[in-house]
C-alpha cells in the first residue's frame, strides 16, 4: 500500500465520499439481522463514535435511512428503529407478491429473455445464500439472501422495480428478525432453493422460475404467520400464490418450538446447535470476505425515493 505521506503504510485507504453509504449500509443490515432491534434509540454522536468517523457522515447516513422510512427521527432524542407489526408485514409482503406476479405476466407476454450474462454472478450468490441458510447464522444469512435477490432483480431490466423490491425485502427482514432470533437454531428452517431458481432461469423456464418464487413466498408467510401467531387468512394474496404452485391454500402451521429456558429443560441441545450454526456462519463469513460483524455490505437504495415513512 502506498505511503499516505504521514509515514503510516498500514492504514487502509478510506474514500471519504463513500462513508455516508458505508455507514447507512452497515446500519441497514444491523436492523435486518435484528441486532439493532425495534425501539432501539441512538444519537449521531453514538454512531460517529461506533464507526470512528466525524459527525457529518454519521448524520447524513441516519438522515438517509430516515428518508427511506427505515429509521424514525425523534426530536432531541436522535433516531429510533421503528417497530413493524403484522399489518405492516402484510402490506410489505402483498406488495412484493403483486409486483412480481404482474411482472411475470408482462414478461411472459413480451417473451423477453433475461440477461444471461449475469448467470455466473447469480450462481455464486445462490451458493452463498444456500450455505448461509443451512448454517443458520442470521447475521450472515440476511446479507447473502439480500445480495442474491438483488442479483435476481437485476434480471428484470427495470432498475426502479428492482430497487423497490429490495427496499421491501429490507423491511421484511426487519420484521422477521426478532422472531427468528428467538429460535434455538435456524438451520433447515429458512428457504434454501436459491440454486433451483437459478437453474430455472438458466433454462429460460419463466413459468418454473415464477413457480419457485411463489413457493418461496408461501414458505415465508407460513413461517412468519406461525412465529407471529397470526392467521394465514389475513394474507389476501394466498390464492394468487397457490394458483402457480398447484397447492390448496396452505393450512396454518404450528409455530416452531419455543426455546427451552426453564429449569431442567433440554437447553443444552439447542445451545449446541446454535453454537455450531454460529461457527459455520463465521467460517462462511470469513470465506466470503464479509466485514462489519460478518454482514456483507449491500448496494444502497437511492435516497428518499420511496413512499411514506413507516409508523
Amino acid at each position: 500500500m502506498p505511503d499516505n505521506g504521514a509515514g503510516d503504510t498500514n492504514r487502509p485507504v478510506i474514500h471519504r465520499n463513500s462513508l455516508r453509504e458505508q455507514i447507512a449500509g452497515a446500519l441497514r443490515e444491523e436492523m435486518m439481522a435484528g441486532r439493532l432491534a425495534a425501539g432501539r434509540n441512538f444519537t449521531v454522536k453514538e454512531i460517529a463514535e461506533l464507526y470512528g468517523v466525524s459527525a457529518t457522515p454519521a448524520r447524513e447516513a441516519l438522515v438517509d435511512l430516515g428518508a427511506q422510512g427505515l429509521l424514525r427521527a425523534e426530536h432531541h432524542r436522535g433516531f429510533t428503529v421503528p417497530e413493524l407489526g403484522w399489518d405492516d408485514f402484510l402490506e410489505i409482503f402483498e406488495s412484493r407478491v403483486l409486483i412480481t406476479d404482474s411482472f411475470h405476466r408482462q414478461y411472459a407476454t413480451r417473451r423477453a429473455l433475461p440477461d444471461l450474462s449475469r448467470l455466473p454472478s447469480l450462481h455464486r450468490r445462490a451458493d452463498a445464500a444456500v450455505r448461509a441458510a443451512r448454517a443458520g447464522n442470521l447475521d450472515v444469512m440476511v446479507g447473502c439472501d439480500r445480495r442474491f435477490w438483488q442479483e435476481v432483480g437485476g434480471l428484470l431490466g427495470n432498475r426502479r422495480i428492482a430497487d423497490y423490491l429490495d427496499w421491501l425485502r429490507v423491511q421484511s427482514w426487519m420484521f422477521a428478525a426478532r422472531y427468528l432470533r428467538e429460535l434455538p437454531a435456524l438451520g433447515g428452517i429458512c428457504w434454501e432453493r436459491h440454486s433451483d431458481l437459478v437453474e430455472a432461469i438458466e433454462a429460460r423456464d419463466s413459468l418454473g422460475a415464477h413457480r419457485i418464487i411463489c413457493e418461496y413466498n408461501l414458505h415465508t408467510v407460513r413461517l412468519l404467520a406461525g412465529l407471529a401467531g397470526q392467521p394465514l387468512e389475513s394474507v389476501t394474496v394466498l390464492e394468487l400464490l397457490t394458483e402457480f404452485t398447484g397447492e390448496e391454500p396452505p393450512p396454518e402451521p404450528d409455530a416452531p418450538p419455543e426455546p427451552a429456558t426453564g429449569p431442567g429443560a433440554d437447553a443444552g441441545a439447542g445451545a449446541e446447535r446454535s453454537r455450531r450454526g454460529d461457527e459455520a456462519g463465521r467460517e462462511l463469513g470469513r470465506e466470503l470476505g464479509l466485514g462489519l460483524g460478518l454482514v456483507p455490505q449491500p448496494r444502497t437504495i437511492p435516497y428518499g425515493r420511496f413512499g411514506r415513512r413507516l409508523p
